[in-house]
C-alpha cells in the first residue's frame, strides 16, 4: 500500500463509518472527522485492525473555523491528502410550511457550508496528489415534496456545487463527483421512522415496512453498499469519472 490519505468527514456512524472502514483497504491513513470523538474512536479502531493508520479529529464542521483547523491538522501529521470525502451533515426533515430559518441555516451550515469550506481548504494539497473529493447528496433532491423540501433543496445545492468544482478539477487534475443514495437504512433513518410512526398510526415495525413498499423498492441499502461505491469512486479504476452524479437507491427514483 502506498503513502495515500483519505479525509472522510461524518465518520462516527452510519455511511460516513462504513466508508472510513472500507478505505482503510485502499489507504495507509485515513483521517476521521466528526462531533463525537467516543464514536469516533470506535471507527478508529475498526480502521487500525485493517492495518491502516487513523487519525482523530473531533469539531463541528458547521464552524468556520474548522476546514481549514482540519486541512492543517492533517497536513501537518502526513503532508498529504488523496482523498475527501464529505459526508458529514443531517438535514432537517420538516415540512417546507413549518420550517423556519434558524432550521434551513442549521441545515445548510454543516452539509453545504462545512463541505464547501473543507474542499476549498483542501484543494492545493489535493491539486498537489492529483486526488479526488466526493460530496454526498441524497434521492431527495430529484424528487421534491413539501414534507422533504429542505433536504432536498439542500442535497439539489451538493449536487451543483460538486459539479462546479469538477470544473476546476478538471483544469488543476482534482477529481470531483457526487453521490446520491436513496434509502439506507442507518441509526438516523431508525430514528426518523421512531419518530413518524406514531404521527401516523403506526408501530415502528409498520412504518419500518411500509417506506419500501410506498417507494416500489424491494429493501433498504445498507451503509457498506454506499460505502463500495465511494471507494471505487476515488480508486485508480474510476479517475476518468468525474463530474458525474451518481445515483444508488434500489430503484427508488422511477424517472430517467
Amino acid at each position: 500500500m502506498t503513502n495515500s490519505v483519505a479525509l472522510v468527514t461524518g465518520a462516527s456512524q452510519g455511511i460516513g463509518q462504513a466508508t472510513a472502514v472500507r478505505l482503510a483497504r485502499d489507504f495507509s491513513t485515513v483521517v476521521l472527522v466528526a462531533r463525537n470523538r467516543d464514536q469516533l474512536e470506535k471507527t478508529a479502531e475498526q480502521v487500525k485492525q485493517a492495518g491502516t493508520q487513523a487519525l482523530v479529529i473531533d469539531t463541528d464542521l458547521s464552524q468556520p473555523t474548522a476546514a481549514q483547523a482540519i486541512i492543517d491538522k492533517a497536513l501537518a501529521n502526513f503532508g498529504r491528502i488523496d482523498a475527501l470525502l464529505n459526508i458529514a451533515g443531517a438535514v432537517p426533515q420538516v415540512d417546507l410550511f413549518e420550517m423556519t430559518d434558524e432550521q434551513w441555516d442549521q441545515g445548510m451550515s454543516l452539509k453545504l457550508h462545512g463541505a464547501r469550506r473543507l474542499t476549498l481548504r483542501a484543494w492545493q494539497a489535493l491539486k498537489a496528489s492529483g486526488g479526488s473529493v466526493l460530496f454526498i447528496s441524497g434521492s431527495a433532491a430529484l424528487d421534491p415534496t413539501p414534507g422533504f423540501a429542505a433536504v432536498a433543496a439542500i442535497n439539489a445545492a451538493i449536487i451543483a456545487l460538486a459539479k462546479a468544482f469538477s470544473e476546476q478539477g478538471i483544469k488543476d487534475g482534482v477529481q470531483v463527483n457526487s453521490v446520491v443514495p436513496g434509502a439506507v437504512m442507518t441509526g438516523r433513518r431508525r430514528s426518523f421512522l421512531e419518530k413518524w410512526a406514531p404521527a401516523h398510526g403506526l408501530t415502528v415495525e409498520q412504518a419500518t415496512r411500509k417506506f419500501p413498499e410506498e417507494a416500489r423498492i424491494a429493501r433498504y441499502g445498507t451503509p457498506e453498499e454506499i460505502a463500495g461505491l465511494m471507494a471505487y469512486l476515488v480508486s485508480p479504476a474510476a479517475k476518468w469519472m468525474t463530474g458525474s452524479s451518481i445515483r444508488m437507491d434500489g430503484g427508488e427514483i422511477k424517472g430517467i
